[in-house]
Parts: C-alpha cells; structure tokens; sequence
C-alpha cells in the first residue's frame, strides 16, 4: 500500500484511507437508486442501468486510484442524466439509444482532450481566487443537495421553503445531524461514516429505514450493453452534435469544478495553482464516460461527494480503491446498501459544506474585480443548482472587470478563450429554447 499509495508521503493512514473511502461510497450510494429511476423516464431498463451504474463507477474510481493516486470517486452525474431522460428523450423525442451514443462520442471527445492535456489547460487556467470560490459554492451546493434529499427544503410558492422537519426523513435527517456535530465537536475519528450508521439504525423505529429485499443477483446488461443507434445520429446531425456539445460542456466544467473543490478542501492545490495528477483525474472522468456509454449508463463524472471521504482524511487513490471496490460489492449487496435512506446522508453532506466553506479565508474580497467574480460564482452555482453555470458567469465576470481594468496581466489567454466558449454555450442554449 506504502509503495502504490505513497501514504507517509500524504500523511495519512491505511485506515483513515479505509474509512475515508466506505463514507464517500455511503454519501454518494444513492446514485445507484436515483440513476436508474431517472432513466427509467427514458424507457431504459431499470435493472440493466443499476448494474451499468455500478460497474461504470467502479471502473472509474479504480483508474482515479491507480492512474491519478487520489482520493476522488466517480459515478454517472446527476444533471445530466435528467437532460438524457427529461430532455433528449423527452422534450426532443429521441430514442435512448440516440442520447447514449451522444454519451460515447463526448467520452471519446474527452480521452482526445486530455491526451492533448487541453482540460488540464483549462483547470490550471482558473484564477487563484475563483478556485477557492468554487470550493465554497460547492460546500453550498452539497449541503443544499443534502437538504431537498431530506425534504427539509422544499419547493414551494417561493422557489424553495422549508419543508415539514416535525416528522419523517426531515426529521431523521435533523437528528442525525445534531449527532453527527457532536461526534465531530469530540474530533471522533470517522464521525461522518459514524453519524450515517446511527441515523440509519435510528430510521428503523421510525420506519424510515426499511430492507429494500430483492435479489442479490446483478441484474443482466444484456438490455442497454452497446446499443447505439449510428443510423439515428446519421439522419440528425445537427441535434446530435448540438446534444454532444451540451453533455461535452457540462460534463466538463462540473468535474473541473469538483475537482477544484475537493482539491481545495484536501489541500492539494500548489503554489502555482495546479492540481497534482489533473490530467489523470480527468482522464478517469474520460475513461468512465466511454465505459459508461458502453454499458448503457449516462455521462460518468467526478463526485461532489467525494469531498466527505476529503473531510474524513482521505488523501491518496487507497480512499478512491476502496470506493470503488464497494461499488463493485454493490452489485451483490444491493437490498442492503438500498435500504440506507437519504435522510441518514443529509448530516454528512450539510457538514461537508460547513468544512468547505474554510476556503473563504483564502479569498480576496477587498479587490472588487477579485471579489465580485468569486460572489457571482458562490451564488450562481447555488441559484442555478449547477456547479458549471458558477463557474461561467465567475469566469466571464472575471475577464470583463479586468479587462475594463485594463489589468490585462491578470487575463491569460486560455482564460479568454473559456470566456468565448461561455458565450458560445448561452447562444447555443438560446438557440435551443
């Protein structure tokens, strides 16, 4: 482990490795609930994706141990799954079939790019100050996350109000926070992984938590391994490649931005900026999306919720190994990791966004041509609910206060051609609505 992982080197231990890894799986397993449900809405099979989810994950998560040797996991995305079922499927009318091959075409796309190490560029293209930004609107945006899972946030006359928390999950979720912020106020080692088990255990009484049953057989891929409809694609160009181009560009910017994030957080982020082994990360993202595709499940991409295992003290691909082993486990332990209800997953995720938050001291507010784009990117990564719209309007802000400036020194290029791109992606958006 010593010799792979280099753990002395990261100051970290095979066992905070361990447990770091079984948290990021528990607060990122509802993936392998919520994933085939919502492509269900696309006429997929439900069992076939669950296994495809599963396995696409863990593939994935194993290359970011070995390859990248850093503790992030990966999973189809949530956001993109629903533009595949609710948008691609739905609103436009093509087949899954279509919207899957969409899906492979960006992951091919994608191991092209990083080999040519142009995401990398892009990552390392990021202002110091929006970096921290990202990491903060992340806390946000998990914490936010954690809460609608709960129904303690609901939607309501104004967007978004407080749900029922006198009852039910919200409750549940309520007191399993209180225990877990106890637990880390008495630095328990494992809090996070802690507090999920006894809010589960709780939800028993309460009739929250319940066996989920069924078979502890992987369901067949046989219905969605490798079914692309080439001929479909050949007879839309046009919408394909407008299609493409959407999973491309969201797919990209939200793995670049929880990569900054939970690089952020775990204190990886060097002098100049950099993240160390990026361009492996982001060849996992690549290698996961085209497996994914292959196997019939939407866009892979890097997890938010690996910044729990972050918290835990996770450091090194041993936090990601093991993350990726469970996911393969999943596929047999499936009635039983299915019945941890999401209520018991909402502390973990509100306490992450506590810790992220840490990064707002290593921000510039002072400068408003610093501060203003690094605002804009907390708040539109929250209001939007996406972490690559934060990032665009941040961006854009960005280069046009500096430029107004006249701080041209502050702008590098590859900063100026993200810009372009932002833009490129509203009128592409517009062109759609």
């Amino acid at each position: 482990m010593e010799k792979i992982f280099k753990l002395k080197e990261h100051g970290t231990t095979v066992k905070t490795e361990i447990v770091a890894g079984v948290t990021t799986f528990l607060a990122m397993a509802y993936i392998l609930i919520v994933n085939p449900m919502i492509l269900s809405g696309a006429k997929m099979d439900t069992g076939a994706v669950f296994s495809a989810t599963a396995i696409s994950a863990g593939i994935a998560t194993l290359v970011m141990a070995f390859v990248a040797n850093l503790p992030f996991a990966l999973a189809p995305g949530m956001g993109l799954n629903a533009f595949l079922a609710v948008t691609v499927c739905g609103i436009m009318g093509y087949s899954w079939q279509f919207a899957i091959t969409a899906v492979f075409i960006e992951g091919i796309i994608f191991i092209a790019l990083t080999l040519c190490n142009v995401r990398e560029a892009i990552v390392n293209s990021i202002p110091r100050n929006l970096k921290s930004a990202i990491s903060v609107g992340i806390g946000f945006f998990i914490a936010f996350i954690g809460l609608q899972n709960a129904g303690i946030i609901v939607d309501g006359a104004t967007l978004v109000e407080l749900g029922d928390v006198t009852s039910g999950p919200a409750l549940l979720a309520l007191i399993g926070l209180v225990i877990t912020s106890i637990l880390l106020a008495y630095n328990v080692k494992g809090a996070l992984l802690w507090g999920i088990v006894i809010t589960t255990i709780i939800g028993i009484p309460m009739k929250i938590t319940t066996f989920h049953g069924g078979s502890w057989l992987p369901p067949s891929l046989e219905p969605t391994f490798w079914k692309f409809s080439f001929a479909e694609v050949a007879a839309h160009p046009v919408d394909f490649i407008i299609v493409c181009f959407t999973f491309l560009f969201v797919d990209m910017f939200d793995t670049v931005g929880t990569l900054i994030g939970c690089a952020t957080k775990a204190d990886m982020i060097q002098k100049d900026g950099s993240i160390p082994h990026c361009k492996e990360a982001l060849f996992a993202d690549a290698v996961g999306t085209t497996v994914g595709a292959i196997l019939g499940t939407s866009t892979v991409t890097t997890f938010v919720e690996s910044s729990t295992g972050v918290v835990e003290g996770g450091r090194t691909g041993l936090t990601a190994l093991t993350t990726g082993i469970l996911f393969f486990l999943s596929l047999f332990l499936s009635p039983l990791l299915l019945s941890v209800p999401s209520a018991a997953t909402t502390p973990a995720l509100v306490l992450v966004g506590f810790f992220m938050m840490g990064s707002i001291k290593n921000m510039e507010f002072e400068d408003p041509s610093e501060g203003i784009p690094a605002f804009l990117t907390i708040l539109m990564m929250l209001c939007a609910y996406s972490i690559s719209d934060g990032i665009m309007f941040g961006v854009i802000a960005y280069v046009l206060i500096k430029a107004a400036k006249k701080e041209f020194e502050d702008i590098s290029i590859a900063t100026v051609i993200l810009t372009i791109l932002f833009l490129l992606k509203f009128i592409v958006d517009g062109i759609q609505m």
